[in-house]
C-alpha cells in the first residue's frame, strides 16, 4: 500500500463516521502529541534495550496513530503532507549539507 492509499483510507474511515466535525487543528495537534507520548511509553524503563523488541507491536500501533492524526491535521489545514515533508527535507538539506553533517549529531548552528 502506498502512503497516498493509506491516507485516503484514513480519511474515508473518518468520513464514514462523520468525525471530521470534531477534528479542528488544535485538537488534532493535541492528539498528535498524546499519541507520540504513548509511543514513548514503549521505551519507558527499557534501560539499555533501545529497540524494545518485545514492544514492537505497540510501537507500530502508536506510530500509526501519530501518522493518522498527522494526515487529519494536514487535511484540516489544507496542506499536502507529502509536499510539506518534501519542502522540509529541502530546507534541512540547506541547513545540514552532507559534507559538513555526515556522521555528526551537531545542530546546524554548530556545523
Amino acid at each position: 500500500m502506498t502512503f497516498e492509499d493509506a491516507a485516503s483510507k484514513a480519511l474515508a474511515f473518518r468520513e464514514e463516521r462523520d468525525w471530521a466535525q470534531f477534528h479542528n487543528p488544535k485538537d488534532l495537534a493535541i492528539s498528535i502529541s498524546l499519541e507520540a507520548s504513548e509511543l514513548l511509553e514503549a521505551f519507558q524503563w527499557s534501560g539499555s534495550d533501545l529497540e524494545v523488541a518485545r514492544k514492537r507491536g505497540a510501537m507500530v500501533e502508536e506510530l500509526a496513530d501519530v501518522a493518522i492524526y498527522c494526515i487529519y491535521l494536514a487535511d484540516a489545514l489544507g496542506v499536502g503532507l507529502a509536499d510539506a515533508v518534501s519542502a522540509k527535507i529541502d530546507a534541512n538539506t540547506e541547513k545540514y549539507p552532507a559534507d559538513k553533517s555526515r556522521g555528526s549529531s551537531r545542530k546546524y548552528t554548530e556545523l
